[in-house]
């Protein structure tokens, strides 16, 4: 386990931790092994570096994409059902990124009750921890903020475990991993839940393959220059000159896989160096690096997460055109 970082204090009720390994190494044998595979691939978490993560949130308040809208509607519907008997808790949002889903949340809960919460975002990203954390705090005068600097696919463990946690998983971030990927995480999840924690899971819900495609393929091109964004990140770990002309998004659904997958499509044959390769970097025209997965869901599968962990389906939110859901399980 990573020790953290001394401290940053930004202001009385923000602390910020990083667990994130300093050196670079573990990132740089990571996108090395993406474009060493015969499918070439990026992690998606190299989105989001500062002008990734603006570009995403840009994406939220597009029309064609409908996740965060839906979600943000169940949330508002249901938050008042979901926050009234949050008390003494730690609600810990996993790959927390802004905060206009969280503060639906926490403007549900009774105003007696907020200063015994403390809210714990656990992200890759500094400034989108940084500033979500001013923006609540300004709102909710109350409330702690415990900002997290980790990866929470490898730093569940170190979450504080004092007092009883909500964790909440905004998002569908659950379908960028693989199904493996997705139930390793979960029952890693619930390995460091205590009794008396619970789980409130966005999950994006099977449906009309055009309504799906659309929502990756904007009329505006946002998306398009989000995917191409991640090479910025490519550049800056292992030192290539990646050019975002040379590629063409692609976005489309795998209906055998029931995911959307993003892709960079080679415009023409590409051959680059990089110090961390004795050969260069061989891409073929019509060639594609694999940058994101986005699964979608049904019903079976929320029955079958619950099993899987062991966890509970206390309630299953869902808008009536069935497009999205928010699962909330308990121990």
């Amino acid at each position: 386990m990573n020790s953290p970082e001394t401290s940053v204090l930004i202001r009385k009720q923000i602390v910020i931790r990083n667990y994130l390994c300093s050196t670079g190494h573990e990132e740089v044998s990571e996108i090395i092994a993406g474009l060493s595979a015969q499918q070439k691939y990026l992690p998606s978490k190299f989105f989001y570096d500062a002008n990734g993560s603006k570009l995403f949130e840009e994406i939220t308040h597009l029309p064609e994409y409908y996740p965060t809208r839906t979600e943000i509607a169940l949330l508002k519907e249901n938050a008042p059902q979901i926050s009234k008997s949050l008390k003494n808790i730690d609600i810990v949002e996993l790959g927390s990124g802004d905060c206009s889903k969280i503060s639906i949340l926490l403007d549900a809960i009774p105003f007696e009750n907020m200063a015994t919460v403390r809210y714990i975002p656990v992200d890759v990203s500094r400034a989108a921890i940084s500033k979500s954390a001013g923006i609540l705090v300004e709102r909710f005068p109350e409330i702690t903020v415990h900002g997290m600097l980790a990866d929470f696919l490898k730093h569940l463990s170190i979450i504080p475990k004092e007092t009883k946690r909500l964790f909440c998983f905004f998002g569908s971030t659950l379908g960028n991993l693989t199904r493996n990927q997705s139930i390793q995480f979960l029952m890693d999840l619930k390995a460091v839940m205590n009794p008396g924690d619970q789980l409130l899971i966005g999950l994006d819900m099977v449906k009309d393959i055009q309504v799906l495609e659309d929502a990756y393929n904007d009329n505006q091109g946002v998306t398009a220059i989000f995917n191409k964004n991640i090479l910025s990140s490519v550049n800056q770990y292992v030192k290539t000159s990646f050019s975002p002309d040379w590629f063409e998004h692609a976005a489309f659904y795998n209906q055998s896989k029931d995911r959307i997958e993003m892709h960079l499509r080679a415009l023409k044959d590409i051959e680059i160096s990089c110090m961390y390769l004795q050969d260069n970097i061989r891409i073929k025209k019509g060639e594609t690096i694999h940058t994101e997965n986005s699964r979608k869901y049904t019903r079976r599968h929320i029955v079958d997460f619950a099993w899987i962990t062991g966890l509970k389906i206390n309630a299953v939110y869902t808008d009536i055109k069935q497009w999205f859901s928010l699962v909330h399980l308990i121990t």
